[in-house]
């Protein structure tokens, strides 16, 4: 495989029209001494020649039709490979959801964010196959970590609907005895977000496995909103494409931020649609984060209605067209953070 092959947009163009190409795995050397491999179709690990204490995976495309973070994230690989960039970390590149970029939907059968920590096992299409890939993928890089390495996943994605606060970050869950990061609220402000969410229970996405079954710091990035791809406004996504940069190409890249200059929201309802005739009760275009008065009906299915149980209780990815049994609604309430590791 020559370089010239892979740069330019390449890698994401044959991941996705000619997946025969990474049949077999490959890898080899750049100029710089980074060492490249490819482990199967919209995968890629790249390496320093020199080893350092930060392992980082840069995820998009679980859902086919987020496009911005897939156009940065193979900027981001070309800049690599054609050594415009000088890699500093270990760093795992993956294109998740192949054919459902190459139709501009979500997902072709399943919504793959909902596969992960072994949900895949309950299924057999394609989706479900890439779904388990994935955790293997992620499973072997973060093993050859050191004790006391860091070891962080950003699961880049853009979200259906129009939001109050443009870019946000969903918190997964902690089930050990870490607190959250402040060193990753500095990071994850740097690029442009303000608006955290931070999840009560376990889930099935790709950040929370990582977080949970790799101990990593791992974080589901909302930059924006769906667009197809050539259409979106890259200025929108200039800090997060710089600070994203600079993770990966600086030794310790660590801007700081206040707490107080954040918004921090807890996930107070997790809202399934249990029946076919499931409805929400406020316009298709609500944006994310439009807060409604305690008692307010915000859903209904037979035999139930969901109300704010809050003053200001907020919405967040609703969608009633979701398969039954999956989450057709969350909704947040301001919060604080009394305790964060370094």
């Amino acid at each position: 495989m020559e370089l010239s092959d892979l740069a330019n947009g390449q890698f994401l163009h044959l991941s996705r029209y000619h997946p025969e190409t990474f049949a077999d795995a490959t890898q080899w050397s750049l100029p710089s001494g980074a060492n490249v491999s490819v482990t199967a179709p919209g995968i890629i690990v790249l390496e320093p020649a020199e080893a350092s204490n930060k392992h980082i995976v840069l995820s998009c495309g679980v859902h086919g039709n987020e496009t911005a973070p897939i156009e940065i994230c193979s900027d981001i690989l070309d800049a690599i490979l054609t050594g415009a960039l000088s890699l500093k970390h270990r760093l795992l590149l993956i294109f998740g959801n192949l054919p459902a970029m190459n139709i501009g939907e979500r997902f072709v059968e399943e919504n793959m964010n909902r596969l992960f920590s072994g949900a895949h096992q309950h299924g057999n299409n394609a989706e479900c196959q890439r779904a388990k890939l994935l955790e293997e993928t992620v499973i072997s890089f973060f093993s050859q970590a050191g004790a006391g390495d860091e070891k962080l996943h950003y699961d880049l994605h853009t979200a259906i609907r129009d939001s109050k606060n443009e870019k946000f970050v969903v918190m997964p869950y902690l089930d050990d005895e870490r607190e959250h990061s402040a060193k990753q609220f500095g990071f994850l402000a740097a690029c442009g977000v303000n608006t955290f969410l931070l999840s009560s229970a376990p889930t099935t996405t790709f950040s929370y496995f990582s977080t949970a079954t790799c101990k990593a710091r791992g974080f589901t990035v909302e930059l924006g909103k769906v667009r197809p791809f050539g259409q979106n406004d890259m200025s929108r996504f200039a800090a997060a494409r710089a600070s994203l940069t600079s993770l990966i190409s600086e030794v310790d890249f660590a801007p700081q931020a206040t707490m107080q200059q954040l918004l921090v929201y807890r996930v107070n309802q997790v809202i399934n649609r249990n029946f076919a005739d499931f409805k929400l009760h406020f316009d298709d275009d609500t944006p994310n984060f439009t807060d409604f008065k305690r008692g307010d009906v915000l859903a209904s299915e037979p035999g139930c209605d969901y109300v704010a149980e809050h003053e200001g209780e907020a919405i967040v990815f609703p969608n009633a067209h979701v398969a039954l049994g999956q989450r057709a609604l969350l909704t947040v309430v301001p919060t604080t953070v009394e305790k964060l590791d370094v």
